[in-house]
C-alpha cells in the first residue's frame, strides 16, 4: 500500500534525483550525496527517494487524550477511542504476513482472510502516532471516505477498519502490481497511447471522487497501485488521508499535498475541485516526459517556482486578452 499516512499539517517536499519525496515538511532533507544513485543522462533531474528515517529509541509517550485507553488488556468489544466503535482483534479474522511497505504513520502488511484464504492488504497505524486530536479526526474521516467510495471504479476496495489496544487497522484490496511511481521509474517514460490509458484511469478517479462529493487533495503516482503486474493493469487509487468531503460554496485554505503535484491555488489558500485536475495534469506530464514540469534545485523553491510560472502565464494571458 506504500507510504500512505500524510496529515493535513504536512507537505512532502523533495530535491535531488527522481525518487520518492520525503514524508514530512518538518523533516530535514538527507545529507548531500546520501543514498543517491548515479544521475541518468537527462536534461532534468528526477524525483528524490530518501533513505528511511532512523528508528527512535524506546516507545514514544502516549497522547494524553488516549492514555487511558491503550492498555494491552483492553477486552474485545470495548469502545475504541479512535474509531468510536467496539474494539476487535484483526488477527482473529486475518493472518498478517510479510510487510509490503511502511510510511511515517504506519506499516502495510499482506494478509490472508482466515475464512476464505483471499489475500488483502492491511495498513496498521499505531495509536502512538496520533499525537493530536486532529490526527484522530483525520483517521475517522479517512475511514468514512473509504467506506463511502468503496466499490467505485479505479478505487481500491475497502474491506473494513479494526481497532485494538495498540493500533488502527485498515484492510483493503491487495494490488499485486505495485505503485505507479515504481512503474514510471522502471519505464522512464510512456508512449502517448500508454499515457492516455493511464491518464484515463486517473481522470476516472477524479470524476468519481468529485461526483461522490470528495476532494482527494493528494493525487500523485505513489497513491496509485496497479491491480496486477500486467502492462495494461488498471489503476487503483489509495490513501485518502488528506481527502475531505466537499462543502458547496466553501473555499478551502489548508496547505496540503505533495511538492511536485500541488496546485498554485493551494499555495494561494483559495481552492476547490480544480486542484485534483492540476495534479492529474502533472502526472500526465511525468508519464510522457519522465520528469516533473516544475523543478527547483533546492526543495523549498519548488513551491515558489510553481507559483511564479503560473503567475507569469496568467499575466501573459491577461495582457494578450487586453
Amino acid at each position: 500500500m506504500g507510504n500512505c499516512f500524510t496529515k493535513t499539517y504536512e507537505i512532502p517536499i523533495s530535491s535531488g534525483s527522481f525518487e520518492r519525496p520525503p514524508p514530512s515538511f518538518g523533516e530535514q532533507p538527507p545529507p548531500a550525496g546520501h543514498g543517491k544513485p548515479p544521475r541518468p543522462p537527462s536534461r532534468r533531474p528526477t524525483f528524490p527517494k530518501p533513505p528511511p528515517p532512523p528508528r527512535p529509541s524506546g516507545r514514544p509517550p502516549l497522547p494524553s487524550f488516549l492514555s487511558g485507553s491503550l492498555s494491552r488488556k483492553v477486552p474485545v468489544g470495548e469502545i475504541g477511542p479512535v474509531l468510536q466503535r467496539p474494539m476487535a482483534d484483526v488477527r482473529a479474522l486475518y493472518n498478517l504476513e510479510r510487510k509490503l511497505g511502511s510510511g511515517q504513520f504506519g506499516t502495510t502488511y499482506l494478509c490472508t482472510e482466515r475464512a476464505t484464504g483471499l489475500k488483502y492488504a492491511c495498513k496498521s497505524v499505531s495509536k502512538r502516532k496520533l499525537v493530536r486530536r486532529a490526527d484522530v479526526e483525520d483517521m475517522r474521516r479517512e475511514v468514512t471516505i473509504l467506506q463511502h467510495l468503496s466499490g467505485q471504479p479505479n478505487i481500491a476496495e475497502f474491506r473494513g477498519a479494526f481497532e485494538d489496544a495498540e493500533s488502527v487497522h485498515l484492510v483493503m484490496e491487495f494490488c499485486s502490481g505495485g505503485e505507479l511511481f515504481d512503474r514510471i521509474t522502471a519505464k522512464g517514460s510512456y508512449s502517448e497511447r500508454q499515457a492516455a490509458a493511464v491518464c484515463r484511469d486517473i481522470l476516472t478517479v477524479v470524476h468519481v471522487c468529485h461526483f461522490m462529493g470528495v476532494l482527494h487533495r493528494d493525487l500523485k503516482p505513489e497513491n496509485f497501485l496497479l491491480a496486477s503486474p500486467a502492462d495494461d493493469a488498471p489503476l487503483k487509487a489509495i490513501d485518502f488521508g488528506l481527502s475531505v468531503f466537499i462543502e458547496e460554496g466553501k473555499v478551502y485554505k489548508d496547505i496540503v499535498g505533495s511538492a511536485y503535484y500541488v496546485a498554485p491555488e493551494v499555495l494561494h489558500r483559495n481552492y476547490g475541485r480544480e486542484i485534483d485536475v492540476w495534479s492529474a495534469g502533472v502526472i500526465l506530464y511525468i508519464l510522457l516526459c519522465g520528469s516533473p514540469p516544475f523543478w527547483a534545485g533546492k526543495y523549498p523553491y519548488i513551491f515558489s517556482f510553481t507559483y511564479c510560472i503560473v503567475y507569469i502565464t496568467r499575466l501573459n494571458l491577461a495582457i494578450y486578452k487586453s
